[in-house]
């Protein structure tokens, strides 16, 4: 686990590992609203080749909400990033810290729900493998 990141690796496949963590975040509440498939975006802009990778954009609308309603600005550090890719024969889960990225704002009223955020993703990455 990084400064900023909730991780876990897996000994299932890219494929499998996406679907999974799909899955839990539901479990949890959260909603994939984006997805951006990293290798294929660098293969199309740069030619690049890269490993199987994609960043999910997770959302949980009732905590989103509260977030909101507490403040405005709080949609720029939305939604929640989940990354999914290949590693070592298996992949790795990860997910943005959201009491890392909420401390930016120097609201401490956010602290407890910034908390939640964190149980919910982590526990969703935990139940993937």
């Amino acid at each position: 686990m990084s400064a900023y990141g909730i991780e876990k690796r897996l000994a299932i496949g890219y494929d499998e590992a996406v679907e999974k963590v799909t899955a839990t975040l539901k479990e949890e509440g959260f909603g994939v609203l984006t997805s951006i498939d990293v290798k294929a975006t660098l293969k199309a802009k740069l030619g690049a080749d890269f490993k199987r990778y994609v960043i999910l954009g997770a959302c949980n609308p009732k905590l989103a909400f509260q977030a909101l309603s507490a403040e405005n600005d709080v949609g720029l550090l939305l939604p929640c990033n989940v990354v999914v890719y290949e590693a070592d024969g298996g992949s790795v889960v990860a997910a943005i810290d959201p009491e890392a990225m909420l401390a930016v704002t120097g609201r401490d009223d956010l602290k407890a729900l910034a908390g939640e955020v964190k149980a919910r993703l982590a526990r969703a990455i935990d139940r993937c493998g």
